[in-house]
């Protein structure tokens, strides 16, 4: 998940780019999905896993 969220946040201006946000959030939800989770897809989980990061990012990087 580091590395995805690193790919898609190298760009000074990825929290204001709804394209790159988007893109980031489909990253993430296929490689949550290749490991199974969530057993049941919830939006509200991606949206979690997509604040975390860009939190992440935010406050480390």
């Amino acid at each position: 998940m580091k590395v995805t969220v690193d790919d898609s946040t190298q760009y000074p201006d990825w929290s204001k780019r709804d394209d790159i946000k988007a893109k980031l959030k489909m990253d993430l939800i296929l490689l949550l999905h290749k490991f199974g989770f969530p057993p049941v897809a919830m939006d509200d989980v991606y949206k979690e896993v997509l604040q975390q990061a860009e939190n992440f990012k935010k406050y480390h990087g």
